[in-house]
């Protein structure tokens, strides 16, 4: 999986928990079941509370990447 495959992006650094997983969730709910969400997160809190909660709501990550200033986390809404 590269970049390219995911359907929507989201950059999630700087940006504080819980409102991290507020802003994935919306933007989740704006896309179509199956689709892939490639997030941008910084390590610690938001990576450790965004993927567990994601997969709290039905949703599949498929892939973490460690990237340099962080993750990218790429999920697969839920149908």
């Amino acid at each position: 999986m590269s970049e390219t495959d995911a359907d929507e992006k989201i950059d999630l650094r700087g940006v504080l928990c819980p409102i991290n997983f507020v802003k994935t969730k919306l933007k989740l709910e704006m896309m179509e079941g199956g689709q892939i969400l490639e997030i941008a997160l910084d390590d610690g809190e938001p990576m450790r509370n965004v993927p567990r909660s994601v997969k709290e709501e039905g949703h599949k990550v498929v892939k973490v990447e460690k990237v340099d200033d962080g993750y990218k986390i790429f999920v697969e809404k839920s149908t």
